[in-house]
């Protein structure tokens, strides 16, 4: 009789996704939740599958001795309690079920943007306290309006499908959308997010947090837009800055405001937002209901059994990790490829488009397909909340309408060297590495600044006019916030330069803001790359 497959619920989940395991006679199911990290770490080994929501932290020393743990699904959408490098170390397939709390978190936010619309909840509270006053709260009506989605991922089409049916106008802002428009041509797609604002009634936000989305609705982009819009942020806190957000609501500005999440959570009793009787604030209910929180406990169930029967993989976060068609030789390529197109990835501010991978020598020619793969993904994961991997990647860059392909130029003398083209607006971005005798991977040529760096740790990018006293400048805002410089490359062309700065810590939002109203310098990026073992 063969093993059944066994499942371990480590964390509360909803009674549906239990009912689901159980009704599988070769599969036997145990619920164990409270366990200490400890406690988790001694029986994960006897399980071919783990179910967690946020609760349990899934850590490395959990995953240290995996035993038959072949897979960790997560009931919902954030991951950040799984440690994925040591789950794809251990070789542990880590999935979520982000594709089943699309519909509420749509939903939320259509249903913010339409109470924001009509003054609800304001109008509410007067009437709880007793009082009357039709005239003060007189709405506004959506059909014939414009709204903004910025972010056409999954949650963004969705809202953007519900604005339609709504009579309203809609454009989008998603610079990793490579088309003119979307669903069937009704949603016109912006590269550029300050082209967008000026025409927008509604503005609703659909994007992770990072460097390019930090604050990116700010005083700056608040007065290229029509007086008097709404917006709305079910997003992640940080990407509306909070402060110019109230100032732009003071000066009529901005009609008003509704917001689900926080950059703290739960924000403080006295924050600024909750007093403000034009901001609605609601708790973070974006995938808050009770048939979200039953489909992704199904989905996840659902995912994990699939995988551990051998019927396919759903919601994988990890396998961007797994190595496929290679030789010891060419190991060091593919991930010379993936820190190459991570570091080229903030370059491309004018949104992502084609991308064009050529591969030098005769030793690489068998790995195209791979490294064509994890360039792609590396590019895109850093500007997207779904999911990238090689199961997935075609589909979501075929969704976005950006083309891939590898050139090979597999001549046996040539020495192995990679080269990434990516279109980005009017521009082409490129990359260009190699790996040497050393078995250190080695960045030589970024859009045409040359160098020989290996890209690992956490660096700053900075491109800023060449001219005297800039690295100066640099130094002394680094030094001022306690920041040390570990490694510093310098490279030069025509009047510009860049700077690539390894740095002990991850600078913080003030550095990078100081660092951006210094004269003469042009652009600044952060970049986390992990450090390099075995090298050498």
């Amino acid at each position: 009789m063969s093993e059944k497959t066994r499942i371990l619920v480590g964390d509360k989940l909803a009674q549906a996704g239990i009912d689901y395991l159980q009704s599988f006679s070769d599969v036997e199911v145990a619920v164990k939740t409270g366990l200490s990290e400890d406690e988790l770490a001694a029986v994960v080994g006897d399980y071919h599958g783990l179910i967690v929501r946020s609760g349990v932290q899934v850590t490395a020393k959990v995953l240290e001795n995996p035993g038959k743990l072949r897979a960790v699904a997560r009931a919902g959408v954030g991951v950040d309690n799984i440690d994925l490098a040591a789950a794809t170390t251990k070789g542990v397939l880590v999935m979520n079920s982000a594709d089943a709390s699309t519909i509420t978190t749509a939903e939320h936010a259509f249903a913010m943007l339409m109470a924001l619309a009509r003054n609800i909840g304001p109008a509410y509270k007067v009437m709880s306290e007793g009082g009357w006053d039709r005239s003060k709260y007189v709405g506004t009506q959506l059909s014939g309006k414009t709204l903004g989605v910025v972010g056409f991922g999954r949650i963004g089409r969705t809202v953007a499908e519900r604005a339609l049916a709504f009579g309203m106008t809609v454009v989008a802002y998603d610079p990793v959308f490579n088309a003119e428009s979307a669903l069937d041509g009704r949603v016109k797609i912006f590269k550029d997010f300050d082209a967008m604002l000026g025409d927008l009634d509604f503005i609703s936000f659909h994007v992770p947090l990072n460097d390019q989305t930090r604050g990116m609705l700010n005083a700056e982009t608040f007065a290229k837009c029509k007086a008097g819009i709404r917006v709305v942020n079910a997003a992640r806190g940080g990407v509306v800055d909070v402060p110019d957000l109230l100032a732009a609501i003071d000066a009529g500005q901005c009609g008003g405001a509704a917001i689900d999440v926080y950059e703290s959570e739960p924000p403080a009793e006295d924050d600024a937002l909750r007093a403000n009787p034009k901001v609605l604030c609601t708790p973070h209910l974006g995938a808050s209901t009770s048939e979200a929180q039953q489909a992704v406990s199904t989905d996840a169930c659902a995912q994990l059994l699939e995988y551990l029967k051998g019927e396919g993989v759903r919601g994988a976060v990890n396998l961007g990790g797994v190595r496929l068609d290679l030789d010891p030789a060419q190991q060091p390529f593919v991930e010379l490829a993936e820190r190459m197109a991570h570091l080229l990835s903030p370059m491309c501010d004018g949104g992502l488009g084609n991308v064009t991978v050529t591969l030098e020598g005769e030793l690489l020619a068998s790995a195209g397909s791979t490294i064509e793969r994890m360039v792609v993904i590396n590019l895109l994961q850093t500007q997207l909340d779904d999911p990238v991997n090689v199961v997935n990647v075609r589909l979501i860059a075929e969704e976005r309408g950006i083309k891939s392909q590898t050139t090979i130029i597999d001549e046996p003398r040539v020495s192995p060297r990679i080269k990434i083209e990516v279109e980005s607006g009017d521009a082409t971005r490129f990359i260009v590495g190699t790996v040497y005798n050393d078995g250190l991977p080695r960045v030589l040529n970024v859009c045409g600044y040359h160098m020989d760096m290996v890209p690992e740790g956490q660096m700053l990018l900075l491109q800023n006019e060449d001219k005297p006293g800039m690295v100066g400048i640099v130094g002394g805002e680094l030094a001022d916030a306690n920041t040390n410089i570990a490694d510093m490359t310098l490279a030069r062309h025509g009047d510009k330069a860049i700077m690539v700065l390894k740095i002990d810590a991850a600078p913080d939002e003030s550095l990078v803001n100081r660092l951006k109203a210094r004269p003469g310098i042009l652009k600044v990026a952060t970049v986390n790359l992990p450090k390099i073992e075995n090298g050498g």
